[in-house]
């Protein structure tokens, strides 16, 4: 048996932005009901192109339905170019993980994304464009590319809890190995891309910066899922802070803290942050 975390059972059980936006800009629809999961995505933008709304429709498990309502909760307030940088990792992460046979939630997500992100700008992501490589489930050599490149899987076990790939009949098998050895390979190639270096900031802009990025970033996330975080005070590169809210007594704040919060900080701010939590 599976083990959720508090905020996967939350959101399925109360998820978010249920519904479909009426003439929307961007539409996505990935999975079929056939292979027992499929997504429906839309978003609508405002003036200044940021996602101003966004709902899902779900057929699919208690993992599927709270990755797509995490994701609904992810995008909004984004521009398409700040949603595009959405990970199934980060979906994950928001939930505060998801177990390793279940992550193919959190790409179908992603996917879905990138296909009302694509319909937007007037493009299509066509199936036919690529190799089918899983036909029991009808998944193509391009998603399992980028499920090895985005996730770092190495067995054809790993890209089925991915992408349901290899979980039939199994006769892809051999191909799906191919692809994991020829992309891991091209990977060990390739130089890592440099680091963008971020501007030294003085004392005042670190803080300012920390400020803006909670304000902006955080506490929009998490008041979305009834808590919510306070700024205590700020020690060399320690960010202290107070959970408030649902999040104050949640069994995952730790999770919420690290792979969250500090990740946001370190996003926009600085590498060299860390988070701790005060008791208040």
């Amino acid at each position: 048996m599976w083990e959720y975390t508090d905020k996967v059972k939350d959101h399925f059980l109360n998820p978010r932005n249920v519904g479909e936006i009426e003439d929307p800009d961007g539409i996505g629809e990935v999975g079929s009901l056939a292979c027992g999961d499929a997504l429906r995505l839309s978003f609508k933008l405002d003036e200044k192109k940021r996602i101003k709304d966004v709902k899902f429709k779900t057929f699919g498990c208690a993992s599927a339905i709270a990755s797509s309502s995490a994701l609904t909760e992810i995008l909004k307030g984004r521009t398409l170019e700040e949603a595009e940088k959405v990970s199934n990792q980060d979906i994950a992460a928001y939930l505060g993980g998801l177990p390793e046979e279940k992550m193919h939630c959190s790409v179908m997500g992603r996917e879905a994304l990138e296909v009302a992100i694509a319909n937007y700008r007037g493009q299509k992501v066509k199936k036919e464009d690529f190799e089918v490589v899983c036909n029991c489930f009808g998944v193509t050599d391009r998603e399992i590319v980028k499920a090895v490149r985005e996730n770092d899987l190495k067995t054809v076990e790993q890209i089925t809890y991915y992408t349901k790939a290899g979980g039939g009949c199994a006769k892809c098998h051999p191909k799906i190995e191919a692809i994991i050895e020829r992309v891991r390979k091209d990977m060990e190639n390739e130089a890592p891309p440099p680091k963008p270096e971020k501007k030294k900031l003085t004392n005042i802009q670190k803080i300012k910066l920390i400020e803006e990025t909670i304000g902006r970033e955080i506490v929009p996330a998490l008041k979305a899922d009834g808590g919510d975080l306070d700024l205590i005070d700020i020690d060399g590169n320690k960010v202290l802070v107070a959970l408030r809210g649902k999040c104050s007594f949640c069994p995952s704040s730790e999770v919420t803290l690290k792979q969250y919060v500090e990740t946001k900080l370190r996003e926009f701010v600085s590498d060299e942050l860390e988070v701790e939590e005060v008791r208040q």
